[in-house]
């Protein structure tokens, strides 16, 4: 059966699930809802563009919004407001804030019979997914998760906040040696500082100074202080050539024991490496949109997340033929 969706908010996170539905034959794009003037915004595939003001008046013609804004701002509001009349799929991924945010989308979602599905992605996500997986297996044992090497785009934003700069990428590199060390089945005790480092390319401007931009990037509190930070400076020509994209990707490993005593040890590994953040996780976004329309036609409504959803929600394919391949 085909479901129709619509986009919330058109930039990296928009474009890569119009670009996902061209891989997905099931799944038809109805337009894109923004807050800009619709006549300004040019979209890949030339799809229809609204305002987001005038959205109610589409709610009939749309299975699913998949909602691309940012989660300080933008999800914790749009998500359970249009939740009472669509249903919805979001990225929400400030994870002590996820509690809060179902349970204000689960109220509406519930008020209007909808079925509203957050904190879709790789993390929260599929990482979340693996942690439970490897929790619920190995109950005896310890969970880890390292991003990267990858492109932070909070970071980066936080960097060219500071004055004097003029543009940034910053990278979260994952520590080898802890790696080794949990693979190794040690169930090693690791601070932030041991699990990851941070790289920062850094445009300053003409003039600027350099070694104040340096130290308020390696002593800003929550995001760098507590990391080994290396800053480069390099040329705005040098940014766009060797930093132009958005890779990223990460690890979730879960060491575990097992037998009368925990004698034998097991290292559960899920990994991800990404050339492009957003449209990956579009693409997961994709197929938890098309599990809320399932779900929803099947009678169910209220919030959802990853950990309540079959997989074989995901799937164009039914029940006998996932049997048949890949059981």
């Amino acid at each position: 059966m085909q479901t129709k969706i619509a986009i919330v908010g058109y930039g990296n996170l928009g474009r890569g699930v119009e670009c996902a539905v061209k891989q997905n034959a099931d799944i038809e794009l109805y337009g894109v809802f923004t807050r800009r003037e619709p006549s300004s915004l040019k979209t890949l595939t030339g799809v229809p563009v609204y305002h987001i003001d005038e959205i109610l008046n589409h709610q009939d013609e749309i299975d699913v919004l998949i909602l691309c804004g940012g989660s300080a701002t933008d999800l914790p509001v749009q998500t359970p407001t249009l939740a009472r009349f669509f249903n919805v799929v979001d990225s929400f991924d400030t994870h002590a804030k996820i509690p809060e945010h179902f349970a204000a989308v689960d109220a509406a979602a519930n008020a209007g019979g909808r079925v509203a599905v957050i904190s879709v992605g790789w993390d929260p996500g599929m990482f979340s997914l693996n942690r439970l997986y490897g929790e619920a297996i190995l109950p005896k044992g310890e969970v880890y998760t390292f991003w990267g090497k990858g492109v932070s785009q909070g970071h980066s934003d936080a960097i060219r906040r500071i004055e004097g700069v003029v543009d940034a990428r910053q990278y979260t590199i994952p520590v080898e040696a802890a790696l080794d060390a949990v693979r190794s089945g040690a169930a090693p005790t690791l601070t932030t500082r041991e699990k990851h480092t941070r790289e920062c390319f850094v445009v300053a401007a003409e003039g600027a100074d350099r070694a104040k931009i340096e130290n308020e990037i390696k002593t800003m509190p929550n995001y760098f202080a507590d990391y080994d930070t290396t800053v480069h400076f390099i040329t705005q020509e040098e940014l766009l050539r060797d930093h132009s994209g958005i890779p990223h990707g990460g690890r979730v490993i879960r060491s575990g024991k097992s037998g009368l005593s925990g004698e034998h040890t097991h290292i559960i590994e899920y990994s991800l490496k990404l050339d492009s953040n957003p449209e990956f996780t579009s693409s997961v976004l994709l197929a938890y949109a098309r599990a809320a329309a399932r779900m929803n036609r099947e009678g169910m409504c209220g919030c959802k997340t990853v950990l309540d959803i079959a997989p074989a929600y995901l799937s164009p394919c039914d029940g006998a033929e996932l049997r048949k391949r890949l059981l």
